[in-house]
């Protein structure tokens, strides 16, 4: 038989574990939101190929109407789903701030298109919609081995953006070397600790190392 102290013991445990988990949940959640919109600038290759210049005028304009909507936020004027998603998306370190991580995310796409010529302008794309998204995610759910070379980031997440890149740059470019140094380079840099800067410094190396190695 289960003694009354047993059952206490038992409850308090229950009570103390469900905050966990509902934090946890949470925090998933948040960065499931995040890395949706991460994997969605994957469609600019896509859109760079049909009208680069339109691609260009759409992340441009893009960026500067979610800055504006952002500073109405803080402000307090929120704008429909635009601030929503904000809020769900945001991590703890950005309450009550200028959430800057989709301005980094448009710039970085936009600067590759800029910057390189195709293939290394898509691969950059894709390194940083696939390779920094699922870095992240993976190593929000999955990531356990922290070691402190990795400075703060998981192994998990490494390798994920590692196999992420070496696939995406793969399937462009059909160099399997170049796509090895493209994959390198992104997991070197996703390691960093830049917070939302990676968005922009990831695409970049990425695209000068495609655009350097591949002639």
């Amino acid at each position: 038989m289960i003694s009354i102290d047993e059952k206490e013991n038992s409850t308090a445990a229950d009570l103390v574990l469900v905050p966990a988990f509902s934090a946890q949940f949470e925090e998933v959640r948040s960065e499931l939101v995040r890395k949706s919109i991460h994997f969605l600038i994957a469609l600019t290759p896509a859109i760079a190929a049909f009208d680069r210049s339109f691609a260009v005028i759409l992340l441009a304009g893009g960026t500067l109407f979610y800055a504006f909507a952002e500073r109405n936020r803080i402000a307090g004027v929120t704008m429909p789903l635009i601030s929503s998603l904000t809020a769900m998306a945001a991590r703890d370190r950005d309450l009550g701030r200028f959430v800057l991580g989709p301005v980094t995310l448009g710039l970085g796409a936009l600067l590759s298109l800029l910057l390189y010529p195709d293939p290394a302008a898509s691969v950059a794309i894709y390194a940083l919609a696939f390779g920094d998204g699922l870095a992240s995610l993976v190593g929000k759910v999955f990531g356990r081995f922290r070691p402190a070379f990795l400075m703060g980031k998981s192994v998990e997440g490494s390798l994920a953006c590692f196999v992420a890149v070496l696939l995406a740059s793969w399937k462009v470019t059909a160099d399997f070397r170049l796509s090895l140094f493209a994959a390198l380079v992104a997991t070197l840099v996703e390691a960093l600790p830049l917070e939302d800067y990676d968005n922009i410094a990831l695409p970049l190396a990425v695209g000068l190392t495609v655009r350097v190695l591949g002639g």
